[in-house]
C-alpha cells in the first residue's frame, strides 16, 4: 500500500470521527429546538406565567395536604390511598432536583474534561511498526451490526433520558416551556419505544461475546502493564483484553441489566407497582444510566481516538497484522492456528469485485 493512500484512508478515518461527533453535538441541541418549532406550529405563541408562588394564599392548605394525614376517598387503586398527597412524589423531586442532577451533571462534565487530559498528557497510542498491508477478520458482519445498532440506540436514548432529566435546569431557559414540552413529549414517546428494542439489542449482545469476555490470568497481567495506554509496554491479549473485559461486565451487564430492569417497571405500569416503586425505579434508571454515559465516554475514547487501528475493527471488520500482534497477540496466534492467513488489501479489492462480477452475472441471466 502506498504512502499517499494510507494517507488519505487516515484522512478519511478521522473525518468520520470527527463527523460523528459533530452530528451527536448537532442532534443533542437540534433536538430540543424542534421543540419550539412544533409549539409554535401547533400551540401559537407562548404563553407569559407569571404567578408569584410567594404570595400564593393556598399555601398554606398545600403545606398542611402534604404533611400526609390520613383522610376519605372514594378511589381506589395501587396509586391512590386515602392521603391526599403522599410525600413519596416530593421525596422524589427533592432527589431528582437535588443531588441527582446536580452531581450526576458534574459528572458527565468531568468525565470527558478528564479524558481530554488524559490524552494531552499521554497521547494517542501508536502503532510501533508501519502498516503491512495484510488484515485478518476481527469482527463478523452481524456481529458489527449488532454492535453499531446498539451503539446508536444507546446514543439517542442518552440524548432522550438526559434532555428530560436535566429540561428544567438546562433546556427551558434555552427553549422556552412550550418548546421544551413539545420536545419533550416527543423524546418521552422515543425513550420509552426504543427503550425495550435496545434491551433486547443489549440482551443479543450479552449472549453473543460472553463467552470472549471470561477472566483469565492474562487479564492480570495487562493491567499490571497499565494495558499499553500507560507506558510503553504492550501487554499479553487474547481476543478482547481486561479492559474490554471490565467494560463488558460492569458496563454492558452489570449496569445494562440495572438501567433495562428499572427501565421496564418504568414503561410497563401494569403489574401493580406502587407509586413507591416506580419513584425507586425513576431514581435507579437515572442515576445508573448517568454512570453508564460516564462509563461510555471512556469506551469511546479508547475505541476511537485513543487507539489506532482499533476502529476499523467495527468498521471494517479487519485489522492489520501489526495492531494484532501489539494489542492482540494471544488472539493473533489463534487465528493463524485456526488455519485463517492474512490476506492483503488487494486481494479483498479483487475478490470484492469478483463477487459483484459473479452477482451481476447471475442476475443477467435471470
Amino acid at each position: 500500500m502506498s504512502a499517499e493512500s494510507e494517507l488519505k484512508r487516515r484522512q478519511r478515518r478521522w473525518r468520520s470521527m470527527l463527523w460523528s461527533l459533530v452530528a451527536i453535538l448537532v442532534l443533542s441541541v437540534a433536538l430540543p429546538s424542534l421543540g419550539y418549532v412544533m409549539a409554535q406550529q401547533f400551540y401559537g405563541a407562548e404563553r407569559e406565567f407569571s404567578e408569584d408562588r410567594a404570595t400564593n394564599p393556598r399555601s398554606d392548605m398545600w403545606r398542611d395536604a402534604r404533611e400526609g394525614q390520613g383522610g376519605f376517598t372514594t378511589q381506589t387503586g395501587p396509586y391512590v390511598t386515602n392521603t391526599l398527597i403522599s410525600n413519596v412524589g416530593e421525596n422524589w423531586r427533592q432527589i431528582r432536583t437535588g443531588p441527582m442532577t446536580t452531581w450526576g451533571g458534574w459528572f458527565l462534565i468531568a468525565v470527558p474534561i478528564v479524558i481530554v487530559l488524559f490524552f494531552l498528557v499521554f497521547g494517542r497510542v501508536k502503532l510501533e511498526e508501519e502498516r503491512s498491508g495484510l488484515t485478518v477478520r476481527r469482527w463478523r458482519a452481524y456481529e458489527r451490526a449488532l454492535h453499531w445498532f446498539t451503539a446508536a440506540s444507546f446514543i439517542i436514548l442518552a440524548i432522550t433520558g438526559l434532555s428530560l432529566l436535566f429540561g428544567r435546569t438546562v433546556l427551558i431557559p434555552l427553549f422556552g416551556p412550550q418548546g421544551f414540552a413539545a420536545y419533550a413529549q416527543g423524546a418521552m414517546y422515543v425513550h420509552n419505544f426504543l427503550g425495550p428494542v435496545f434491551s433486547v439489542a443489549l440482551l443479543a449482545m450479552i449472549v453473543l461475546w460472553i463467552r470472549h469476555n471470561i477472566p483469565n490470568r492474562t487479564d492480570w497481567q495487562w493491567f499490571k502493564q497499565g494495558g499499553g495506554i500507560v507506558g510503553k509496554r504492550h501487554p499479553s491479549a487474547g481476543r478482547l483484553n481486561a479492559g474490554e473485559k471490565v467494560w463488558f461486565w460492569l458496563g454492558v451487564v452489570v449496569l445494562g441489566i440495572v438501567v433495562s430492569v428499572s427501565g421496564f417497571v418504568l414503561d410497563f405500569p401494569i403489574f401493580g407497582q406502587t407509586r413507591e416503586t416506580m419513584a425507586i425505579a425513576q431514581v435507579v434508571h437515572a442515576v445508573a444510566a448517568i454512570i453508564w454515559i460516564g462509563f461510555f465516554f471512556g469506551h469511546a475514547y479508547i475505541g476511537t481516538i485513543g487507539t489506532e487501528g482499533a476502529l476499523e475493527g467495527m468498521t471494517r471488520g479487519r485489522v492489520d497484522v501489526n495492531w494484532a500482534k501489539q494489542h492482540h497477540d494471544l488472539w493473533y496466534e489463534e487465528v493463524l492456528s485456526s488455519g485463517e492467513q492474512p490476506v492483503s488489501e488487494e486481494a479483498l479489492k479483487k475478490s470484492k469485485a469478483d463477487r459483484q462480477a459473479g452477482t451481476a452475472a447471475g442476475q443477467a441471466s435471470h
